[in-house]
């Protein structure tokens, strides 16, 4: 049964559109609260008074639903539901899903879903089977989402169904036996996924170690893995204070940001902030050494070498670490180069961190200067492994395991 689950039911402008009433009456018998999030041209195949008699809610359809600025929230949607059922989805609106086009409130409202998301596809067979459209439902399978297809269940390498939408007893069936599968049954008690009231502290971006007035010792961290948890902490009503090394990044005004150089100044701003956070993230990658001394002028070419002696810079986390109080949560990260795992787990008993996120630069096109990122979750108790995704999804992915310490 889904007693007790709230389900966000997305329609598009399909003819299947008719559908979803049945979806909508098979969700509602097997206990379920379901709010619809219909586009404009799902409007021209039914209408919302259908659809709104079955719900018992309004039918959202547009970003303000009054003239006197009253608006509909994708982002409190995101964080009501327990899924997002998309049925049926065009070829336009799986395209828009896949390469982030918010243009309506449905693909707002699966963009700030922090739910699972499930896509029945609805077209014609040479849609379907076009390489543009079968790239983007592989995108969207690659970010977690579940593609429901006739005969199969999910995306496969043939065209089973050939376009055409699952039946909706078998698209509820499918979300069902989702929920039973987690252990996900009537009396589990509604996740909170949301961080309102919670003070959240996050290191971001590289930091430089002076060699003189123009030279440094320093990494390639661009910082976006850092401020994409600093938007996805804000988005979930957080109050955020994010300590920033040298980056060319800009976050939305609502986050507190301090930026910092040297591996002293983070220290020091985060040592200030700790204890007043309910959460820290360690996302910044902190140099672990800098120059014993520092040249106070450009330091000339004047022999054929050079010696530099450096010293250990402070190790934030441990010391973080070793103040951290019972009701506090820390969360550190590790990149390595070689016996990723075997590293990481020694960083997080050392550190006493709660969980700790492991990425490697053996995946390419991830860690350092890319849009991407590709983690593992390491805890006490387990290891959860994660595929390539964009770096604002892996943070949802990372704040998504922080709401099981709150």
């Amino acid at each position: 049964m889904l007693k007790g689950k709230k389900i966000v039911l997305g329609i598009t402008g399909s003819i299947a559109a008719y559908k979803s009433c049945l979806i909508i009456r098979e969700f509602v018998k097997q206990g379920a609260e379901v709010q619809v999030v219909i586009t404009p041209a799902g409007k021209e195949f039914i209408t919302p008074i259908t659809l709104s008699a079955l719900t018992h809610k309004p039918v959202i359809s547009e970003f303000f639903s009054q003239r006197d600025g009253t608006w509909n929230s994708h982002v409190d949607l995101g964080l009501w539901a327990d899924a997002m059922v998309i049925a049926p989805a065009t070829a336009a609106t799986i395209g828009k899903m896949a390469n982030g086009v918010a243009d309506n409130m449905l693909i707002t409202t699966y963009l700030s879903m922090k739910a699972p998301v499930f896509i029945a596809p609805a077209m014609d067979l040479d849609m379907f089977a076009h390489p543009s459209t079968q790239r983007n439902l592989k995108t969207l399978e690659s970010y977690g989402n579940h593609i429901i297809q006739p005969q199969s269940g999910f995306l496969a390498s043939g065209l089973e169904g050939k376009g055409r939408m699952e039946e909706p007893s078998a698209i509820v069936d499918y979300v069902k036996k989702f929920f039973e599968e987690k252990g996900d049954n009537n009396n589990c008690i509604h996740r909170d996924l949301s961080l309102k009231g919670k003070r959240v502290m996050i290191t971001a971006g590289p930091t430089y170690e002076k060699i003189d007035p123009v030279r440094f010792i320093g990494n390639y961290s661009s910082g976006k893995m850092g401020f994409a948890l600093a938007e996805e902490c804000r988005k979930r009503g957080a109050d955020v204070t994010l300590i920033s090394g040298p980056v060319s990044l800009s976050c939305s005004p609502e986050i507190n940001r301090i930026d910092v150089e040297s591996c002293e100044d983070m220290y020091q701003a985060a040592n200030e902030n700790f204890s007043d956070s309910d959460i820290t993230i360690l996302c910044a990658a902190v140099a672990d050494f800098k120059p014993e001394t520092t040249a106070d002028k450009k330091i000339k070419r004047e022999k054929d070498d050079l010696v530099l002696r450096l010293q250990p810079t402070h190790d934030i986390a441990a010391s973080l670490g070793k103040k951290k109080r019972e009701n506090q949560i820390m969360v550190g990260f590790a990149l390595e180069t070689n016996d990723e795992e075997i590293n990481a787990k020694k960083k997080l008993k050392r550190k006493n961190l709660d969980f700790i996120v492991l990425n490697s630069t053996r995946n390419p096109g991830t860690t350092f200067r890319s849009n991407d990122n590709q983690i593992e979750i390491i805890s006490d108790k387990e290891v959860k492994k994660f595929g390539k995704k964009p770096k604002q999804e892996v943070a949802k992915d990372i704040i998504d395991e922080l709401t099981y310490y709150i």
